[in-house]
């Protein structure tokens, strides 16, 4: 593609953007706001996820495109109210870019987490020792994903294992002491040793490159095959999964894992 038509494409799509917010347009695109559209960005990221994971290439141009749509209707709405448009996002975009990357734009030596980190604490105003070396704190961020960026920052200023005995070792450290808490039937204490446990499992997927967030996703959509094949057979057999006993559940339930992945 070259410069002119991707120039034109972008322009016809800003305009689109408008064209529906605008009298005569949509009534559903007219009637949003930067609350009402929260929802729909966390939705398409994960709808992009998904089509890395298909490796479908045709449903990652459409879902990447969703995405780009949101941030189009944002800052559209903020157009509309005088406070910023797509051009300055795509201005402060481009200007952190070649900021946090000294390495690349300038003669600054190569990448390292402390200066990246360092940078944006000047960014944001903020006096060397002021920011928490764990770095900022995306609480919107699923749980898992959350664990794993907290662990990650903690690594690139030294505060990790050396090997990967540490975290393997202290899940059964952790599996033992939710043990423990079960048998106190303290909920509150359940409930923390539970935490431990799965930040534990975190820190250990880590080690092995594994990112837990998919990882638990792609488990989860394996259950619900071989549910689904399990409801299969059941329906085959004339039966009602109601009136089943866990020991004939657990039967079909073998029979679909021979037949799913």
């Amino acid at each position: 593609m070259n410069n002119g038509e991707l120039k034109e494409n972008w322009l016809k799509l800003i305009e689109t953007m408008k064209r529906l917010r605008s009298p005569g347009g949509c009534e559903w695109d007219i009637a949003q706001s930067h609350e009402s559209l929260k929802p729909y960005m966390i939705e398409e990221a994960y709808e992009v996820l998904e089509a890395i994971d298909r490796r479908d290439d045709a449903e990652l141009v459409e879902e990447l495109g969703d995405v780009m749509l949101q941030v189009i209707f944002h800052a559209q709405v903020a157009a509309e109210r005088d406070a910023f448009d797509i051009n300055d996002v795509i201005k402060v975009l481009t200007d952190k870019l070649v900021r946090r990357h000294p390495h690349v734009f300038s003669s600054s030596p190569g990448y390292s987490y402390r200066q990246w980190e360092k940078i944006k604490a000047s960014e944001k105003g903020e006096a060397p020792g002021q920011k928490s070396s764990i770095g900022k704190i995306n609480r919107a961020l699923p749980a898992l994903s959350l664990a794993r960026r907290v662990q990650e920052n903690a690594s690139a200023v030294g505060f990790d294992w050396t090997k990967i005995d540490g975290p393997r070792e202290k899940l059964d450290e952790e599996i033992e002491e939710v043990d423990q808490a079960v048998k106190s039937g303290d909920k509150k204490k359940i409930e923390e040793e539970i935490g431990d446990l799965l930040f534990t499992v975190v820190n250990f997927s880590r080690f092995l490159d594994v990112d837990p967030e998919s990882a638990l996703r792609k488990s989860t959509e394996k259950f619900v095959n071989r549910f689904n094949e399990m409801e299969s057979h059941i329906e085959k057999y004339g039966l009602e999964i109601e009136g089943m006993t866990i020991d004939e559940l657990n039967h079909l339930w073998e029979k679909a894992k021979e037949g799913t992945n």
